[in-house]
């Protein structure tokens, strides 16, 4: 019952011009900032971590703009539920799409590697500037819950991207590379493996961390492209999402490069606007093996 009211609310919530809505993201940030003090011991230990060059009253500002940004995450996630796709367009702009067109023309599918950083749920916009030819495949995972499981894949499927449970893309892959189908399936690159899957490491924001290598595992063994996202956040409820070239042969690069490249690439973005990155996950809860 409480799904379903759950449900219920958010489709309401979606309705609601962006104005209301960042009021709303207003009150969230001082209740989840100075009253739940949600996972805010979290987020200073990261940032201590990261950042041990700057003073705690510096990482004391990335750590508010991170919960105004996060609480705004919140109330923008909804809302392309109902928007039109005019105004998803000008709220989302991608440039250098030529990039994954070139790849496109030869006939061949395409991976974009992002992180927990800026809007990356509105990424699934791109769908709208892709003809039928190409998919557009999300990856993600399932909840428990049917039917908040099912409100999330409508908000997320709004505008033509696939959202594939992770656990069922290699198999989505094989399938559309044997049939010669085009696609572009988006990967998100600084998940936290589990226990079983610590098989590499490497030095990201100061830190030993493990990184999963789905991403080059699958890239290599069909060769697909690999691009990145560089996302910029414009100002509130804009966004501008930069595709840039990481590699076009991913066979010829040695084990563990691909993987180094894109964690790199997203390990500059977060230095030059840290509190754009989703600080409040554990990304260091593993340690390195002797």
């Amino acid at each position: 019952m409480i799904s379903y009211l759950v449900y219920g609310l958010v489709w309401l919530v979606g309705f609601l011009p962006f104005r209301v809505l960042y009021v709303c993201a207003d009150v969230i940030y001082y209740i989840l900032y100075y009253i739940i003090r949600y996972r805010r011991s979290v987020v200073e230990e990261n940032l201590e971590k990261a950042f041990p060059e700057k003073s705690k009253q510096e990482r004391k500002v990335i750590e508010k703009k991170f919960y105004h940004n996060l609480s705004d995450f919140f109330v923008e996630f909804f809302k392309p539920w109902h928007i039109s796709e005019q105004e998803m367009r000008k709220r989302c702009v991608f440039k250098n799409t030529e990039i994954l067109q070139h790849y496109y023309d030869q006939g061949r599918p395409v991976i974009g590697v992002l992180g927990h950083y800026g809007n990356w749920e509105w990424m699934a916009s791109y769908a709208l500037l892709l003809n039928k030819d190409v998919a557009f495949y999300s990856l993600y995972k399932p909840l428990h819950n049917r039917v908040l499981d099912k409100m999330m894949f409508r908000i997320r499927s709004r505008f033509g991207a696939q959202p594939i449970p992770r656990n069922d893309v290699l198999r989505v892959i094989v399938r559309d590379i044997k049939e010669k189908h085009i696609f572009l399936a988006a990967f998100i690159g600084d998940q936290t493996p589990n226990v079983y899957n610590l098989n590499f490491w490497m030095t990201f924001l100061n830190q030993d961390t493990p990184v999963l290598l789905g991403t080059e595992k699958i890239a290599t063994k069909f060769n697909i492209p690999v691009i990145s996202l560089q996302v910029r956040r414009v100002r509130r409820g804009y966004y501008e999402v930069n595709f840039v070239d990481l590699c076009a042969n991913p066979k010829e690069l040695a084990p563990g490069e691909l993987t180094e490249l894109h964690t790199r690439f997203l390990e500059r973005q977060i230095r030059e606007k840290p509190e754009y990155w989703l600080w409040s996950h554990r990304r260091w809860k593993h340690r390195r093996p002797e």
